[in-house]
């Protein structure tokens, strides 16, 4: 099971292969949403941020940061908001996700299997290339509200990046939901502290989250892939999109990876079942039975 915390004895790990040939059927069948993490990108895309902590590395290179700032994606960002500007974090944002991002063989084969949702919780346009090739999907992105003098909480794309209205998502066959934004087609981001304070507020009535995703989860499990929930915006977000969705939800470990107390405690408390692949390993079990 890799290097895991002593606290990794709560977490029943189940076998890989059977667990993932027993969610292929779902995923053919449109029942399991994949909920996709940076990890996937780390392999073909050294460019690009693929973790909060490596975000937060770019910010300090850029901006000198105060010690509370250091580390941490959401406070270097609102440092910078505070002292340079909003257009000063859209800037950056764009410079570190400038490198258009390498679809993952995994963000492929998804592409392929006319999901009806998928999510995706990083700023980067892999898994938007990877569906190019279609035109019956569309994208809802999260958005900052900060200084845009609208009520709304996200925006709708069209396959072309055309913004679109909330009602031509009914006839989308795929949805690619990015609750915290993304480089394409606009340059969405939510990255700040004050981005979060406002979503944060209503997530608990599930006012940020569209109202189709929440009607398409409902019936739906989730498999985690290239995600750490150590952070816990991270995990309040997941906790809010898999919300009154019925399961069964599988998280891919990496057997590398350490995992903290927190991520323990949640999974185990959102009866999330743990198996324990590195990505590759994974991606071809899941190319095997798709």
């Amino acid at each position: 099971m890799g290097a895991l915390l002593a606290d990794a004895s709560e977490l029943d790990f189940a076998d890989a292969r059977q667990t993932l040939a027993s969610l292929c059927e779902g995923l053919a069948g449109g029942r399991i949403v994949p909920y996709l993490g940076p990890e996937l990108l780390s392999r073909d895309n050294p460019e690009i941020p693929t973790t909060p902590e490596a975000l937060a590395a770019f910010f300090q290179s850029k901006v000198a940061l105060p010690a509370r700032a250091r580390g941490n994606a959401w406070a270097a960002a609102q440092y910078i908001e505070s002292t340079r500007h909003r257009a000063t974090v859209t800037a950056l944002m764009a410079e570190a996700f400038a490198t258009p991002a390498l679809p993952a063989p995994l963000h492929r084969l998804f592409a392929a299997l006319d999901l009806p949702l998928i999510v995706d919780g990083w700023y980067d346009g892999a898994m938007r290339t990877a569906l190019e090739a279609r035109e019956d999907w569309g994208e809802i992105q999260g958005i900052t509200r900060a200084g845009i003098g609208e009520d709304r909480w996200f925006r709708f794309y069209d396959a072309a990046g055309e913004e679109t209205a909330r009602d031509a998502a009914a006839g989308w066959k795929t949805i690619l939901y990015k609750p915290h934004g993304g480089i394409t087609p606009a340059k969405n981001f939510l990255i700040s502290d004050a981005d979060y304070v406002e979503v944060l507020t209503e997530i608990d009535i599930q006012t940020p989250i569209p109202d189709i995703v929440r009607d398409l989860r409902t019936d739906r499990g989730f498999l985690f892939l290239g995600c750490r929930f150590h952070d816990q915006l991270l995990r309040t977000y997941a906790r809010q999109i898999i919300k009154r969705s019925s399961g069964p939800h599988v998280a891919v470990v990496d057997p590398a990876a350490s995992l903290t107390r927190n991520e323990v405690r949640f999974l185990v408390a959102e009866g999330i079942t743990p198996v324990s692949a590195p990505l590759d390993e994974v991606c071809d079990m899941l190319m095997e039975t798709a």
